[in-house]
């Protein structure tokens, strides 16, 4: 189906009120100069009535011009052919029929399109070059504004056909960028399952450890086997909670093995800030509180956070200062990263603020241990990352 014909679109109601009122207006006020200005005072009551029965024929089907624009057309010329042979004079039916070229070339396909312009322009010639009607020279500008205003609807059309291939193509990227958004989420708990799968090997590396310890002094030092087991009940809690958030999350079968080096955490972070002042950011640490034991998934995905956050303002903000702040109380931990730039990050399609990848990771892995994340711009200019990490497992 050629993409111009409008049949099988459902029509809007505002389209339907339009043609509704322009048919009533097309009608009525012909039929009217008809009735009360008859142009021919001594013309038969027959033909008076049959007069009439064409001027409504000749406007009513305009109420259907977007869904059968070539029936309506040929309609419309075919009453103005009738029309004209009862004598009666065609200046009445003008403005109908430029609505029903008008709407061949907005709403038709191609080829009816083109008869359409060619049956008007023949329509009118017929009734003009008719003996005693109008001459040659009125017969050229009348033809002129027939096909000004076809020209006119096949504008209209294509504008309104760039404008739909625009709207797909705006559909398009918008699944796109939530397919990007979606494998962003999918990466980024991959990256934590790799994380916390080192978190998990350190663990079982030192029960393993301990558990040869104990076995080797279990008959000779009863004491130091006893500590040796008390080791290992905590290092093995410890790799359950972990444990219990990897499940669900798989590693690739193709991605390389991570390195050696140590896991991170915030008692990394004077060595994070050392590498971003580098980078022209001037930043200030603050610790409040003592801290307390912090399991290794909360210390890494806290010092992820600032390192992201940290990041960010160096990406967006421009000149700027930043402070982080960690908080380390007794049932959780929380880091907040605040600057006094111009970055702005753009609202997800969710309305949440910010849709980038990485903070997106920040969300997982707050949603990892259920915490809380806030992310927003400050009232006195800037922004802020706020997050809190319990100590002990929480659902999501």
């Amino acid at each position: 189906m050629s993409e111009r014909a409008g049949g099988s679109r459902r029509l809007p109601a505002s389209a339907w009120v339009f043609d509704s009122a322009l048919v009533l207006l097309a009608a009525a006020v012909p039929t009217a100069l008809y009735v009360f200005e008859p142009p021919n005072p001594g013309l038969p009551r027959g033909r008076f009535v049959l007069g009439c029965a064409l001027l409504l024929l000749h406007t009513l089907p305009l109420v259907a011009r977007r869904r059968f624009p070539g029936i309506v057309l040929a309609l419309i010329v075919a009453s103005g052919l009738a029309f004209a042979a009862l004598d009666l004079p065609p200046d009445l039916l003008g403005p109908a029929t430029l609505v029903a070229v008008y709407s061949v070339a907005a709403y038709g396909s191609r080829w009816v399109a083109l008869a359409g312009l060619a049956v008007a322009e023949v329509g009118l010639a017929a009734v003009q070059l008719t003996p005693g009607r109008i001459g040659v020279d009125t017969l050229v500008i009348n033809t002129a504004v027939v096909a000004a205003t076809w020209l006119l609807g096949h504008f209209a059309h294509n504008y309104r056909a760039y404008a739909a291939r625009l709207e797909e193509r705006t559909a398009e990227l918008e699944r796109a960028r939530e397919e990007l958004a979606r494998r962003a989420v999918v990466e980024e708990r991959l990256r934590l399952a790799r994380e916390l799968h080192d978190v998990v090997a350190h663990a079982m590396s030192v029960i393993a450890v301990q558990s040869g310890v104990g076995a080797h002094v279990a008959n000779t030092q009863p004491k130091e086997a006893a500590k040796a087991l008390a080791a290992i009940e905590a290092t093995s809690r410890a790799a359950l909670e972990e444990l219990r958030r990897l499940l669900g999350v798989l590693r690739q079968e193709d991605e390389p093995q991570g390195d050696l080096a140590p896991v991170p955490g915030l008692a990394n972070l004077d060595s994070l800030l050392a590498e971003v002042s580098k980078a022209g950011l001037a930043v200030r640490l603050q610790v409040n509180g003592t801290r307390p034991p912090v399991p290794a998934g909360v210390d890494l995905s806290a010092y992820r956070i600032v390192q992201e956050a940290l990041t960010n303002v160096v990406k967006h903000a421009g000149p700027a200062r930043a402070q982080v702040v960690v908080g380390y109380r007794d049932q959780d931990v929380t880091v907040e990263v605040i600057d006094d730039g111009r970055g702005t990050v753009p609202p997800a399609s969710d309305g949440r603020v910010g849709s980038g990848h990485g903070l997106i990771g920040m969300r997982e892995r707050v949603a990892a241990f259920g915490g809380d994340l806030q992310i927003g711009p400050r009232p006195g200019g800037g922004f802020r990352v706020a997050a809190r990490l319990p100590l002990t497992a929480e659902q999501p």
